[in-house]
C-alpha cells in the first residue's frame, strides 16, 4: 500500500463556548474556511490540489448541518471543484477525518486530502441535534443508556479512582497547558482567528484556568450526583449493568472535566507525489490507525481497546510508544488509560490537554493529533499515538511516526 504523510496541522485558537466567548461571533463555516485558507496558503496549493476536504463535526444542525465540509470549501479559497464530506463519530470525528483520508491516499483515491473538523459550541449547543440512544426509549433501555458523567463516574468506581486523583490529573493539565503557552510550543500551530476586515479575534486559548489549585477544586461539588441519585437515577441504570458496585462515587465536576469551547482544525495529508508537486517534506508518516466499538454503558473506556486493537495490528507495545494524546475528556478516562498500559504520566498529554483548553467536540482528535506532532519534533521522538474515547461506547486511534 501507499505510504501516507502527515504534512502539515493546524489549528484555531480554542474560545470559550459561551455566548460571551471571543468566537461566538464566527460561524462553524467562517472558521473551517479560515483553517482551509490559512493551510493552502502556507503549503502553496493552488487549483483542484487535493482530493476531498473530510470535516468532523458533531452537532449537524442548523448552520452546523448541509454537509458543513461543502460549504466551507465553497466559502474558502479552494478551488470548487473539490468535494467536502461531513462525517460523524462524536468527539472523534476529527481524528477519524484524518485517518479516513489517510486510508483513501493509502488504498490510491487520490494525492491528497485537506481533514479535520469543527465545532461551534457557544453558537450550536451540544445535543440540539437529538440523538436515538439518548431520546428513543427502545434503544435507551436496550443499551443501558447513561448520560457521559454517569459514565466519567462509573469508570472512577469500577477502576478504584478518587477524587483526589482526578483533580491532581486536572491540575496538572492546567500547568502543562500554562507552560506550554508560555514556552511558544503551540506557535507553529495556531492561526490567530481574524474577522471579515481583518482584526484580530482570538489568538489563545481562552479557556484555561492556569492558577487552578487542589484546593479550589475541592471545594466544587460533583456536577453528575444529582442525575445520578435523583430523579432520573441514571446510577441504578448503570448498576444494572456492574452490579458487582455497591454504588457510584461522583468525583468529577467542571474542574476535571474538558471544557466546552469553540475551534476548528486542519491537516494535510497526501503521498510522496504530492509532496513531490508542491515541493513539501513530510513531517510524520500516518502508520496506522484503529477504530472500536465497546460498551455503551461504561461508554468513555474506548481508548483502552482501541490502542490494544492498533498496536497489535503495527507489531508494537506500549512500550514503543514515546508520546501519547488522550483527550482529557474526563479525568478518569486518562487515568484508567495509564492504569491500562502502565505508561509514565510524563509521557501522556505534555502539553495539557481538554481539561485545561476546551474540547471542541469535532475538532479535538485533529487538535491533538497536531499537538502531538509537535511535541514529537520539540523533543525528538520518534513515535506518537493519538487516541480518543466516544459517546455511545467507541474509540479511535492513529500512531504517527517521524519522518
Amino acid at each position: 500500500m501507499t505510504d501516507a504523510f502527515l504534512y502539515d496541522a493546524l489549528r484555531s485558537p480554542r474560545g470559550r463556548g459561551r455566548a460571551d466567548g471571543s468566537l461566538n461571533e464566527v460561524t462553524a463555516v467562517a472558521l473551517s474556511a479560515q483553517m482551509l485558507d490559512a493551510l493552502a496558503t502556507r503549503n502553496g496549493l493552488s487549483g483542484h490540489a487535493v482530493e476531498d476536504v473530510i470535516w468532523g463535526n458533531v452537532t449537524q444542525v442548523g448552520e452546523q448541518g448541509g454537509c458543513l465540509a461543502r460549504s466551507a470549501v465553497l466559502a474558502s479559497s479552494l478551488d470548487q471543484a473539490i468535494p467536502g464530506l461531513s462525517i460523524n463519530r462524536f468527539c472523534a470525528s476529527g481524528l477519524d477525518a484524518v485517518n479516513l483520508a489517510a486510508n483513501q491516499v493509502r488504498g490510491g483515491a487520490g494525492h491528497g486530502y485537506i481533514a479535520g473538523g469543527v465545532e461551534m459550541m457557544s453558537r450550536v449547543p451540544m445535543s440540539s441535534d437529538g440523538a436515538a440512544i439518548a431520546v428513543d426509549p427502545s434503544l435507551a433501555m436496550g443499551t443501558g443508556f447513561v448520560p457521559q458523567g454517569i459514565s466519567a463516574d462509573l469508570i472512577a468506581t469500577e477502576y478504584g479512582f478518587t477524587r483526589a486523583q482526578a483533580d491532581a490529573l486536572a491540575v496538572e493539565s492546567q500547568r502543562r497547558a500554562a507552560l506550554a503557552w508560555a514556552e511558544g510550543r503551540f506557535a507553529r500551530s495556531v492561526v490567530p482567528v481574524r474577522d471579515r476586515n481583518g482584526l484580530l479575534i482570538l489568538d489563545h486559548d481562552e479557556y484555561m484556568r492556569p492558577d487552578t489549585s487542589l484546593s479550589a477544586l475541592s471545594a466544587l461539588k460533583p456536577a453528575f450526583q444529582a442525575m445520578g441519585e435523583g430523579m432520573p437515577e441514571f446510577d441504578k441504570v448503570a448498576l444494572m449493568k456492574y452490579p458487582h458496585l455497591d454504588r457510584i462515587h461522583h468525583i468529577h465536576h467542571a474542574g476535571n472535566s474538558s471544557g466546552i469551547v469553540d475551534g476548528a482544525a486542519a491537516i494535510l495529508v497526501g503521498d510522496a507525489a504530492f509532496g513531490r508537486r508542491y515541493g513539501l517534506k513530510p513531517r510524520a508518516r500516518i502508520r496506522a490507525t484503529a477504530k472500536i466499538g465497546s460498551d455503551p454503558t461504561i461508554m468513555l473506556t474506548g481508548p483502552v481497546p482501541v490502542t490494544q486493537r492498533i498496536l497489535a495490528g503495527s507489531g508494537l507495545t506500549a512500550r514503543d510508544i514515546d508520546l501519547f494524546e488522550v483527550n482529557e475528556a474526563f479525568a478518569a478516562v486518562v487515568l484508567r488509560f495509564q492504569q491500562a498500559f502502565d505508561v509514565d504520566p510524563a509521557q501522556v498529554n505534555v502539553n495539557g490537554g481538554s481539561i485545561a483548553m476546551g474540547h471542541p467536540l469535532g475538532a479535538t482528535g485533529a487538535m491533538i493529533l497536531g499537538t502531538l506532532l509537535d511535541e514529537m519534533e520539540r523533543a525528538d521522538k520518534t513515535l506518537g499515538l493519538a487516541t480518543l474515547c466516544v459517546a455511545s461506547g467507541m474509540g479511535a486511534a492513529t500512531i504517527l511516526e517521524r519522518v
